[in-house]
């Protein structure tokens, strides 16, 4: 689009090498993963994810999906727009571009469901966990501890499982096998920091005003 802000200052461009990639560019790349992106439960990480300009189109090819599959269901639908959402991450630098970026995903989830308060209201905890403001060379988040993902898992009938990984963690056993997520059913190769009890749309809601 020939309006698209690229580049927010000079002194961010020479401070952080800050540009944002084109829509144009961003659709080109995903469509050479077009399988995985309109795969509702595959998972995206984007180690540099600005303002969210790769994880808004990947999140908007995820809920056409889940349109049309479980557009029928106002139940499906809801959980499964949300699972979606669950499966997409990333890592940001700069404070305010973290902020923008799930900001950005929360606003794209609240557009699909509309009127549906409860799920962007736990939309907005999902984010808070999925986004997180830190390096990821170093593998750190913004107070200098290791960085740690939730992974979300749908165990249907309304309920979801979370449970935390470290992400040094995680790329050690991508070295291992050549994906980030994948099998996390494998759990002898890994071990989760934390596991939580199962959790509906209505308490992860309650969690994000706390």
């Amino acid at each position: 689009m020939a309006d698209e802000k690229l580049v927010k200052s000079r002194r961010r461009v020479a401070d952080h090498g800050e540009v944002f990639t084109p829509r144009w560019l961003v659709d080109d790349m995903l469509d050479l993963v077009k399988s995985e992106t309109e795969r509702i439960d595959s998972r995206f990480l984007e180690p540099a994810c600005g303002s969210g300009n790769f994880l808004v189109p990947v999140l908007e090819r995820k809920l056409a999906a889940v349109q049309a599959r479980y557009g029928g269901s106002d139940f499906e639908k809801r959980h499964y727009a949300l699972f979606a959402l669950m499966c997409i991450y990333g890592i940001e630098l700069l404070p305010d571009n973290a902020a923008e970026c799930r900001e950005n995903l929360a606003g794209t989830f609240a557009r699909y469901l509309k009127t549906d308060a409860v799920a962007a209201e736990a939309a907005r905890t999902v984010l808070a966990a999925n986004i997180v403001q830190g390096d990821a060379l170093a593998m750190t988040d913004a107070a200098g501890d290791p960085i740690v993902f939730p992974e979300w898992g749908y165990l249907g009938r309304g309920r979801y499982q979370r449970r935390d990984f470290r992400f040094d963690a995680l790329t050690q056993r991508s070295a291992a096998s050549g994906t980030l997520f994948d099998a996390f059913e494998e759990h002898e190769i890994f071990t989760p920091v934390r596991t939580y009890p199962a959790i509906t749309i209505d308490e992860l809601a309650k969690e994000s005003s706390r």
